[in-house]
């Protein structure tokens, strides 16, 4: 069976993914862009965005494993929009026509609306699901390959505590959030579960990995 893998999750060093308040305009709150300012630096970012250069270190070698062997994608509403975008008809995402994930990609939310079909082979369907109700949606149209939990940490949260995550990448980033949404929350022992992994790097962050125990 395929797995199921986070990656690229970014926490500050108290845990938050995420700040507050979420808005149109701060997407992230005021967390701000700090928490992902070590994957802006990497190559992988830079031809992500069709720009030249970047770094191809540790980092850039941990967000490369983002982009492979997925078939298919799953997020939650937050990720998908600011508080609000259920009421606008007109709202596809913050990625423009052409989003990144290439896959049919689940978001999770209590108002599903009709699919919509994308450029470059994304195609976001809106499900009201449970976790593993999401799961069995995303295998199946994953076609063999793996399913990427994109987050937030809501989601994220609610796919670990339900056992459904076989592999979860998070980056600890040396800032202090103090408010915003965390990802430990219910997520106690999970060294009892998991094989747990730090990689530290010279931009200061802290690559965390778990891996589950088969």
């Amino acid at each position: 069976m395929s797995d199921v893998r986070i990656h690229n999750l970014a926490i500050s060093l108290d845990g938050f993914a995420t700040g507050e308040p979420q808005t149109a305009e701060a997407p992230f709150g005021h967390a701000g862009e700090r928490l992902h300012e070590w994957m802006f630096a990497t190559r992988f970012w830079n031809e992500m965005v069709g720009a030249p250069g970047g770094t191809a270190g540790a980092d850039n070698a941990f967000a490369t494993l983002h982009g492979h062997g997925f078939g298919a994608e799953i997020m939650g509403a937050n990720k998908f929009g600011p508080p609000g975008w259920q009421d606008d008809p007109d709202w596809t995402g913050w990625w423009g026509s052409d989003p990144p994930f290439h896959t049919p990609t689940f978001v999770l939310t209590h108002r599903p609306r009709p699919s919509i079909e994308m450029e470059g082979g994304t195609t976001f369907h809106f499900l009201d699901a449970t976790p593993a109700e999401a799961l069995r949606r995303a295998r199946e149209a994953a076609g063999g390959l793996d399913v990427r939990i994109g987050g937030g940490p809501t989601v994220v949260r609610d796919f670990v505590r339900e056992g459904l995550v076989d592999h979860m990448h998070l980056v600890q980033v040396p800032i202090v959030l103090g408010r915003g949404v965390r990802i430990w929350d219910g997520l106690e022992a999970l060294e009892t579960t998991y094989d747990i992994e730090a990689t530290s790097t010279s931009s200061g962050v802290t690559h965390l990995t778990f891996t589950r125990r088969r």
